[in-house]
């Protein structure tokens, strides 16, 4: 039995669903009873993911969206709307990095970095609100949104610029949306995430770089995907009724 926040009726459109942390929410979701649109580029990715919920007695259906192209993520709401119904908590989760010293970064891959992790969340958090305000939150106060950010939103990462930045700044839309949403019946929070292990990042982190890293950490230890599960679909429950434009950092005390 699982010990998340019920999200039985509930629909969760995931961004970034493919792998990693999108996977892991997506996969969550479902576990918690929710149906779940799993979003990413590329639909043939999706397919282990959906079969895998399927399999355990859940409900999820794959869209393809690209966060940076508009028409894409209004086409991407749309099929998850036209299989599932209307779509009241989502999970812009999509996003990349683009490691290097500023001076060593190309200025292409500082654009990237914006375009995905800024202005596709901010894409993705719009749309989300279109659809959740014809669906009626106004009246029902059940919009949820959930952006995710980083340690990064606070802490300085080392070469990790274009990273750092639109992490601070996926912090601030996050609280400017949950203001201006309120009386649309929307809940705009943002979770920070510390390091995290997870399939591509593992082998590095058994490194003496990445040991050293993890002994500079308060407790000595890296986070699993799981750490984050409990609060993330809290905040897409009822039960948050009350909690918007919050930021909660979710790193085991990394940031400090």
């Amino acid at each position: 039995m699982s010990n998340f926040p019920d999200l039985a009726g509930r629909v969760v459109l995931v961004t970034g669903a493919s792998s990693g942390l999108g996977a892991h929410f997506a996969r969550s979701a479902a576990a918690a009873g929710a149906a779940v649109a799993l979003a990413a580029r590329r639909v043939d990715r999706l397919a282990a993911l959906k079969a895998q919920i399927e399999a355990t007695g859940g409900k999820a259906v794959a869209v393809a969206m690209d966060v940076e192209d508009e028409a894409s993520v209004a086409q991407g709401f749309d099929e998850a709307q036209a299989a599932l119904g209307p779509v009241m908590s989502v999970i812009a989760n999509a996003g990349m990095n683009a490691p290097s010293s500023a001076l060593g970064l190309p200025i292409e891959n500082f654009d990237q970095v914006v375009s995905v992790n800024l202005r596709g969340v901010f894409i993705t958090a719009r749309e989300a609100a279109k659809r959740m305000i014809a669906a009626g939150s106004a009246d029902s106060g059940a919009g949820r949104i959930v952006l995710v950010g980083s340690v990064g939103s606070h802490r300085v990462l080392d070469k990790l610029v274009a990273y750092n930045t639109t992490k601070a700044a996926v912090l601030m839309m996050g609280k400017a949306l949950a203001k201006e949403w309120a009386l649309k019946g929307i809940n705009v929070n943002t979770i920070c995430p510390g390091w995290i292990k997870t399939e591509l990042n593992s082998a590095w982190l058994e490194t003496p770089a990445g040991q050293a890293l993890i002994g500079s950490f308060p407790r000595k230890r890296v986070m699993e995907p799981a750490d984050l599960a409990d609060m993330t679909l809290f905040l897409l429950s009822d039960a948050a009724r009350t909690i918007t434009g919050g930021s909660f950092e979710l790193d085991d005390g990394q940031s400090l």
